[in-house]
């Protein structure tokens, strides 16, 4: 991976922590191809993931971008906002990304920074997204970085896009949750209709934040517009407002599932305490019946206690308690 020539002085001490932490890109006019290139130019595209201190010191002092602002996109719990300064505009937005846990795939929210100054775009963010990974392989349509204002709203745009993706994923795992539990109620299962919904709920509070920031570009005048932008940004909203549709109608309806696997769990449960406690009764009867022959008193006073058949005639009487006992219980259901 090229080094920064910006960051002489500590081009070592990168490259040996991480060759892909600074990247730089640019499209010329002439031809239109993103390039990647060594050195930051007018124009260019700096794409720094998960950068250090030194770093951040070196843009915030030759772009007068403040420090605390390029810090913000490193805090996962920063919320998504729209800020115009002198020298920049910041443009903080949640965006989807899936991280591996104890075998499952988790679906949660980091920010991503995009600093819009005078010359360069920067993007800041903890992590190797999907989203800028599209730009860099190529895959993103009209994308030049001399459009600076079509280049932000297309990163909005594939965010956008890019949750409706993940939120496909979400109700496709759910169902085949769902389906395993009509087969057998697994608290592992269960965990896991629990974990998807914990990630729609980090989807609903992320997709209202950048709703915020999308209403605040729309009427933002310090950004400079190119005739298909507004359309672009229109594009942008209204995928935004579907993915919250979408959230809605998923954690309503995953909420729903877990509310009736709960009720068929406690009802499940209610049936076997139920039979048990039928079946207690049942033989309770004949305990209490030799229990009463159990007692040491005189054996004149206890039927059949003189006759040769006296045991068997009390198991038979005790047997057809049972019996009629079970023929009770089943007629009032409780068998």
């Amino acid at each position: 991976m090229v080094a920064v020539s910006f960051f002489n002085c500590y081009n070592d001490s990168i490259v040996k922590r991480r060759g892909i932490m600074i990247r730089i890109f640019k499209t010329y006019e002439g031809s239109k191809e993103l390039r990647e290139i060594t050195e930051i130019e007018r124009e260019s595209w700096v794409m720094m993931t998960d950068p250090n201190g030194a770093e951040l010191q070196m843009v915030a002092e030759k772009y007068q971008i403040d420090l605390d602002d390029l810090r913000a996109p490193l805090d996962e719990e920063e919320r998504s906002r729209l800020e115009h300064e002198d020298n920049y505009t910041m443009i903080l937005a949640n965006i989807p990304v899936v991280r591996a846990e104890e075998g499952k795939r988790l679906y949660e929210t980091i920010p991503l920074g995009i600093f819009i100054t005078e010359k360069v775009v920067f993007t800041v963010c903890l992590e190797e997204t999907n989203i800028l990974k599209q730009f860099t392989d190529g895959l993103v349509p009209n994308f030049y970085t001399y459009m600076k204002t079509r280049f932000v709203y297309q990163i909005l745009y594939n965010n956008a896009a890019l949750f409706l993706v993940y939120l496909r994923m979400i109700d496709k795992r759910a169902n085949q949750v769902e389906e395993i539990l009509h087969e057998t109620s697994r608290n592992k299962d269960l965990i896991q209709l629990y974990d998807l919904e914990k990630c729609l709920v980090y989807f609903t509070t992320s997709l209202k934040s950048n709703e915020v920031v999308l209403e605040k570009l729309r009427k933002h005048i310090g950004l400079k517009h190119y005739e298909e932008d507004q359309e672009l940004l229109e594009d942008v909203i209204i995928e935004n407002k579907q993915a919250m549709e979408m959230t809605y109608i998923y954690h309503n309806i995953l909420r729903s599932t877990m509310s009736l696997f709960g009720s068929i769990i406690d009802n499940n449960l209610n049936q076997v305490m139920k039979f048990l406690a039928a079946i207690t009764i049942v033989l309770e009867l004949p305990t209490m019946i030799s229990g009463l022959y159990g007692m040491n008193l005189n054996p004149a006073g206890m039927p059949f206690s003189g006759s040769p058949m006296g045991f068997f005639i009390v198991s038979a009487f005790s047997v057809a308690v049972c019996v009629i006992a079970v023929l009770i219980l089943k007629k009032k259901n409780l068998l």
